[in-house]
This record gives structure tokens, sequence and C-alpha cells, in this order.
């Protein structure tokens, strides 16, 4: 091996480990080694961004602003407020609603189609009385195989495009993925129906996290400061200390009638004013012997309550990329920027109910949110999180969904008459989205999803230089190596193998930058068709079933459905088995070897 071949060879093994790990988020991991191998020599200079600029990462940006642009303007909840049955039986409610996720996955990003179709499957759980659990899997499942049916569908689709477009000479077309895609899907939506659910492990079968969740929550209530307290002259920021080591939080102070939240943290407590506060009984009891404070009145205890004036309680899951995530309330200033607390988290269906304000929250957590009134979707947004309740539409908005259907189709349309480039298309969707209001220009670039743009551009950089470097064809020599005198199909249903592999435990961007190049080597090296092997690659890559890393849907759906990291395999093995074995003899029909 060269030093080049070498030092990449080490900087994606690097790279790779630490996506596993997680310990650090994906993009910043991404661009140190971007930045390491421009160091290193490896990655030439000029070509070192390149990537941010590149085709792929454009379409993929466009296509989050596009997706959001479609559920602002109601398009989509048109379609999803019609399934919601409580009277269905199961598996009618997994194929409807899985299949909406599978045809939304084929248009719009596959993460926001779960995104929206996850509150509205909650609720269909909850009125039929059964636990999220036993069809949040398939709905994650149904959504990330629609996505395998077009080009925009996900970005593996996107990226495997842009590199057969740079060394073939020409890219794929929308629905080119359509037949290999579209048959994959089918044969796995008929698995999920009728066979997957009922994998499900019973413990995620039986319970609701949320539900458990909402009946844990601390409670809320008032104490006053009598004249003789400890707290008089004190800020209300210097109650912190004892406050959590009590387990309380302190949320504001009533004074002269008037409630104060978050902002009055600076304010000189007086006598007579009242504390409000978050916490269990026995926990607010410690806290007022603490300060020598006095319930409000004699039957104080009586007082507490679920809610209070001017306070909601709303459920969110976290996201990977979530401001929040790895860190805590207390380190992103959750209670003093946005007026609002923790009170409660699940985890994998477990309760953690202890010290949540500097508890670290982790991706696939459901946090239960204290907020004021009416901030409830603010403060979710903040923190980067999704809401788990149905959100209600904008009357004015919604007459504009024909108008946003419409505008997309058109670009859709004359992308695949090839009549002007994708990406000019979708650009021309967001304009024409931003004119008429259906993405309001102050979150437009709230819409994408930035994380994904630097993770993008810091690794097509690394691919190309492994490309030119000779890297990918020391790795396609070792697997023909390996395969030995196989057929060429084998070794095509080898490659697709071996590539959901690696989309299980790594970022699925990341798996087809480093599997799609290699592909066309093999097909060279075999003097076959390429297109069917970056067939195999895109298929595999899309196919990240066995784990909640793999894909960011499933992390998702870890909380809301009680699940554990081992849970995935028992529905996602056969149903990756299945995609290969229906895959295969597809690719060798429609795109002949």
């Amino acid at each position: 091996m060269t030093t080049d071949q070498i030092i990449l060879f080490g900087l994606f093994a690097g790279l790779f480990a630490m996506l596993i790990w997680g310990r650090y988020r994906y993009d910043l991991v991404a661009f140190s080694a971007l930045l390491l191998g421009v160091v290193l020599g490896a990655v030439p200079y000029e070509s070192a961004f390149t990537g941010f600029g590149h085709p792929a990462t454009v379409i993929v940006a466009l296509v989050l602003v596009v997706s959001a642009g479609l559920v602002n303007a109601g398009a989509v909840q048109m379609i999803t407020r019609k399934v919601v049955d409580g009277g269905r039986s199961l598996g009618g409610h997994i194929a409807l609603l899985g299949g909406v996720g599978a045809v939304l996955s084929g248009f719009i990003n596959n993460v926001a189609a779960l995104a929206l179709l996850m509150p509205v499957d909650i609720h269909a759980a909850r009125k039929a009385k059964r636990a999220p659990g036993l069809s949040l899997m398939p709905l994650s499942f149904a959504t990330i195989l629609g996505g395998m049916v077009t080009l925009i569908g996900t970005p593996p689709n996107i990226i495997i495009a842009s590199i057969r477009e740079e060394e073939l000479g020409q890219s794929f077309a929308m629905f080119d993925f359509a037949p290999v895609g579209a048959v994959a899907a089918l044969a796995g939506m008929a698995f999920i129906t009728l066979v997957g659910w009922r994998l499900i492990p019973d413990r995620a079968a039986t319970s609701d996290p949320a539900d458990a969740l909402q009946e844990a929550s601390a409670y809320l209530a008032e104490l006053s400061v009598p004249e003789d307290s400890d707290a008089v002259g004190k800020r209300l920021a210097d109650l912190d200390e004892t406050a959590n080591s009590a387990d309380v939080t302190v949320l504001g102070l009533i004074r002269d009638g008037t409630r104060r939240y978050g902002s009055s943290r600076g304010t000189k407590l007086k006598s007579e004013d009242v504390l409000v506060l978050e916490a269990q009984p026995e926990a607010l009891d410690d806290f007022r012997a603490a300060l020598g404070l006095t319930y409000t009145d004699a039957d104080g205890r009586e007082r507490i309550e679920d809610e209070s004036d001017g306070l909601a309680l709303t459920e969110a899951v976290v996201p990977r990329d979530a401001r929040i995530a790895d860190t805590s309330a207390q380190a992103v200033g959750l209670h003093w920027r946005q007026r609002s607390v923790i009170v409660g988290v699940s985890r994998q269906g477990r309760r953690i109910t202890k010290n949540l304000s500097r508890a670290k929250i982790m991706a696939g957590d459901i946090l239960l949110l204290l907020t004021p009134a009416d901030s409830g979707p603010q403060v979710i947004r903040w923190l980067g999180c999704l809401p788990l309740a149905e959100r209600g539409l904008s009357i004015t908005r919604q007459k504009k969904a024909w108008l946003a259907v419409g505008l997309f189709a058109l670009a859709v349309a004359a992308a695949t008459l090839q009549l002007i480039p994708l990406a000019i298309g979708l650009g021309m969707v967001v304009v024409g989205y931003v004119l008429t209001g259906i993405v309001p220009v102050r979150d437009l670039y709230d819409q994408i999803e930035w994380p994904v743009v630097v993770l993008l551009g810091s690794l097509i950089p690394l691919g190309a230089a492994l490309n030119s470097s000779g890297g990918t064809e020391l790795l396609a020599s070792q697997l023909i190596g390996l395969a030995g005198n196989l057929p060429a199909w084998a070794i095509l249903a080898i490659l697709m193998a071996m590539t959901m592999t690696l989309s299980d435990v790594l970022n699925n961007t990341a798996t087809a930058i480093v599997a799609a190049p290699v592909a066309i080597e093999i097909a060279r090296r075999l003097d076959a068709a390429p297109d069917a092997f970056l067939m195999a690659v895109a298929v595999g890559a899309s196919s990240a079933f066995l784990t909640p890393i793999g894909h960011k849907n499933n992390t998702l759906i870890l909380g809301p459905g009680g699940y554990r990291f081992s849970d995935y395999w028992r529905m996602g093995l056969p149903l990756e088995l299945i995609v290969i074995a229906v895959s295969v003899p597809t690719i060798v029909v429609v795109w002949p070897l």
C-alpha cells in the first residue's frame, strides 16, 4: 500500500470506530477526519471543501426544505388524519399507516415522514388501548423501505447517483431506483404486516413509556416565604444549590399576585413572596424545612397539583442531533433560556426521575417538559426534539396544500423528463415556497439538518481521495479474492450483505460514500455492468434494521416504543434476509450483469 492509502484507511478506520462509539456527534467526527486528512497530505487542500458545494449535498439540503414546506402547507396531514381508526385491526393499521409512510418517504425525507406519522400512530394506539411499541417499529421500517424507491427518498440514493455521474458520466434518474426499491419495499411491507410485529418483545408490546412517564412526573407546588425564612434577601438563583440537593426545581415566584417564570432569577426575595416549585412531595418537604418556608395554607399538601395556570406538560422525543442530546437541561440553560424544565425522562421504557436538571439526555429518550402554556412547540423546536402529540394546523397554510404539491410535482416531472437538473428544480420549489409564504423566510435555514450537510461535505472529499489513491481498487480486489470463483450474482449478494452490515452500525450516508466506488471497481474487474452493483449498494445502505443507531428513524422510536438495543434484530434480521432474497434476482433482471 502507498503512504496515502495507509493514511486514508487509517482515517476511515478511526472514523468508523468513532461513529460506532457514538461519544461525539457524527458531523464533528467527519469534519475532524477531513481536516486531519488535509494536514497529513492525503486530501489535497484545493479539494478539501468541495464536498460542501457538491450536488449531492445541495440536493439533500433542498429536499429537507421541500419536505418542511409540504408539511407546513398541510399536504401530508390531509392524508394522515384520515387513517386514524382505533377500531382497525393491528395488521390493518400497520398496513395502512406503514403504506402511507412508505409512499411519503419516496418523496420527502424519510425522517420527516416518520416525524409526521409517529404522533398519529401513538394517538391511534392509545385510542385502540394497545401499546405503541407494537406498531412504531413496523412504521419506522416502512418509512426506511419507502425511501429506496426514488432518487430523493434517502441520502444514499442521492450519493450513489452523484458518484455514478462522476465515474460513468451520467446520473441515475428520479425513478431508476423504483423497480428494485419497490419490490424490496413491497416484500418488506408484507413481512412487517403479516409476521414482523408478532416478533416484538412482550415488554415493548405491553407498555406505553409516555403514559408511564406522565404518571410518574413530579408535582407543582407553591411555598410561601415568611419573614423569618433564610430565603429572605437572597436572589432566586441563590436557591439553586439547596434546590439541587433536595431534588427540587425552582420555576419562579409569585409577587403581588403576578406569576414570574425564568426572568425572575435575579430578583431578591421578600417576605410574603410565593415560590413556584416542581418536586416530589418528599423532596418538597425537605426543601421547605431547609429554608424555613411554609405551605401557602394549612392544608398545603392538598394544594400540590399536576398542573397549574400558565404551565403545561408536553412530551418530546430526542433525535441524535438534538441540542440537548448528550448534555443536560442545566447545561443548555433550559430553565433560564426557555422558562421550562424537564419533569420526567423515559429511556428504553425505564423511567429516570432523579436529578433531572443535571441528567445526561440521550438520543431516543422521551422528555416530559413543563413549559409556559402555548410555548411547548417553540421549546421543543429550540431543543431540536420532535413532539409526540399531534400538531395543529394553520387554516391559512392548509389552503396552500395543493399549491405546495403542485410546485413539487412540476419540479419532479421536469427533472424526470431531464428538462432541468434535479437540484435546480428543487431550488425553484424552495424559492416558490418562500415567495408564497409556505416556508417563512425566518424558518428557511432552520429546516436544513446542518449536521447532515457537514457530514456529507466532509466525507465526499475523503471518499474522492480514497478513490484517486487507488484505495477502492484495493478493497475491490480483496473482496473478489475472498469470493473466489463465485458467479457475479453471488458477489453482488455478498456486496449487498456487507453494505447492510456496515449500514447497521454506521451512518448510511457514510456507508454509501465508501461502498459505491468499490461497487464500480468490482464491476470493472468482473467485466460486468456497474449499475447492478450500484443498485446493490443502494439497497444495502438503506437497509439498516438491526440496531437503533444505523438509521435516525430507528433512534427516534427507541424511547416512545419502549425498545432496547437488542430488540431490533428480532424483526430486522429476517427483514434484511428477505430484502436480499428479493432484491438480488430483481437487480439481475432489471439491470443485467
